[in-house]
């Protein structure tokens, strides 16, 4: 399926460039316009493709769905819509008001946040080309039960005492009016029995969009997701590119691929000061596997790197103050590392 990004790849390098294969920069090169070729096609085919499913798919109705649920049942709904929906940190502070203005409890929008940037339709087709079906569902499973169990911890120590005093207050005045909602649906329901004649309609209806309508929408998914993604794949492919080529074949095996227990911390705090997107950093992954390193090791560092980097916290530090920040970056590096050694002990299984 892929074999005419490598055909290009190839003619580029070894014909047009003249390089020799045995050269390592050749190596790099060629890791670099095959990936970036093959990531830009899967892009634009997979954001228009589901983007056409998605089209009357919003976070208004999202907010408005989990504001109606139980808490139990919310924080997995929470991580559900978490993971298909494409947000990253810069959406994050309108998309934590937006839910705390509905009166959704925080370990629910936590829920949504921490699962969102970990998992997007994307990087899970990205991830089934690189480590195959098992692994995958394996890692959409541990990154959902990340996200539902943080919301669950910071919902049982009452983090919502740690935000920020205008998001507390938009939070408090959410339920507010979460209740006064349910209270004119009971009353609405008991004017309908006791009057049948008269029909009270509380709700809107969506209309259904056409097909040229959702391709409208699919079109501008495109342009916007790939937009504000193609930066990151041409960083993401060239760090792996950088390795591939550069990196002494067996050094990373050699000092890191036996799985040590301290590498698999060591690798989410190295990714901490940098940052990507799920879909950038899946090029890095490749690499740094075919490099040698364990599968939950090289997880651990990309799942750091999305989730729990200094640019996302500085944006979250508008919201939460900084024991609830530290106590949510604990939490993520804690879950990160124990995923890191769930994924290097099953390997030899899956």
């Amino acid at each position: 399926m892929f074999q005419v990004f490598t055909d290009i790849a190839s003619w580029l390098v070894y014909s047009v460039l003249g390089l020799s294969p045995e050269a390592q920069l050749a190596g790099a090169l060629h890791f670099f316009i095959e990936d970036t070729l093959k990531i830009f096609a899967l892009l634009l085919v997979m954001i228009y493709g589901i983007a056409l499913v998605r089209a009357s798919l919003n976070v208004e109705r999202v907010r408005d769905y989990l504001a109606g649920k139980h808490r139990t049942l919310g924080y997995s709904l929470g991580s559900l819509f978490g993971a298909i929906t494409p947000f990253c940190s810069c959406s994050s502070i309108p998309v934590f008001l937006g839910f705390t203005s509905a009166g959704i409890p925080l370990g629910i929008t936590m829920a949504f946040l921490i699962t969102s940037p970990l998992i997007n339709e994307v990087a899970v087709l990205l991830l089934v080309s690189l480590l195959g079906w098992k692994f995958t569902l394996l890692y959409i499973a541990l990154g959902m039960s990340v996200g539902i169990l943080g919301g669950v911890f910071l919902d049982a120590i009452k983090a919502e005492r740690w935000l920020q005093p205008f998001a507390a207050n938009a939070l408090i005045q959410g339920k507010k009016k979460q209740g006064m909602a349910m209270q004119g649906e009971v009353e609405s329901k008991l004017d309908e029995n006791h009057s049948p004649d008269t029909t009270a309609t509380t709700a809107t209806t969506a209309t259904a969009l056409t097909l040229a309508e959702r391709h409208d929408f699919a079109k501008e998914e495109v342009a916007t997701i790939f937009g504000r993604v193609w930066k990151w794949v041409i960083i993401g492919v060239g760090l792996g590119a950088a390795l591939h080529g550069f990196v002494p074949d067996g050094w990373i095996e050699s000092y890191l691929g036996a799985g040590q227990w301290w590498s698999v911390p060591a690798a989410v705090l190295l990714g901490i000061p940098l940052y990507s997107n799920a879909t950038g950093v899946i090029p890095v992954m490749e690499s740094l596997i075919t490099n040698g390193l364990p599968i939950g090791t090289t997880l651990a560092f990309c799942m750091s790197t999305v989730a729990a980097s200094f640019p996302e916290f500085i944006l979250l530090k508008q919201v939460m103050q900084w024991r609830l920040l530290a106590t949510l970056f604990a939490v993520l590096l804690v879950a990160f590392t124990l995923i890191g050694w769930v994924f290097n002990a099953a390997s030899p299984l899956l």
